[in-house]
């Protein structure tokens, strides 16, 4: 005698008919401007102002500090390098690297930010 073979079943859960929910992407909330969107955007506008702020104070200490070393030290102002006074050739020509460096700096950590953000949205 053969024995039967079973019959299939087919197994499903009851929550197949229901809708699922959606993961809506950050861009998404970001373009819509909604609030979770705006918590996003002030993030990176508050790390991104953090960072100007700090260039900008690091080059006021530079360049407001060179005349109050001067005026600290009036000594100083009668040294000559190659016959030009010491103030005119930190201010002619020594600031100028100075301000390259802080620009080169900033837009590094300003692009740093900004791949940050976009990790943390591509996360979400």
């Amino acid at each position: 005698m053969s024995e039967a073979t079973p019959r299939r079943v087919r197994v499903t859960s009851p929550r197949t008919g229901a809708v699922r929910a959606q993961r809506v992407p950050a861009a998404r909330e970001i373009d819509a401007q909604t609030p979770l969107g705006e918590v996003y955007m002030s993030s990176l506008l508050r790390s991104q102002l953090r960072l100007a702020l700090l260039a900008l104070t690091t080059l006021g200490v530079l360049v407001g500090g060179i005349p109050l070393l001067f005026w600290l030290f009036p000594d100083l102002s009668d040294v000559l390098v190659l016959a030009v006074p010491l103030p005119w050739l930190l201010l002619a020509f020594a600031v100028y690297p100075c301000l390259f460096g802080i620009g080169w700096l900033y837009v590094r950590a300003a692009e740093r930010n900004e791949r940050d953000f976009a990790d943390v949205v591509d996360r979400s």
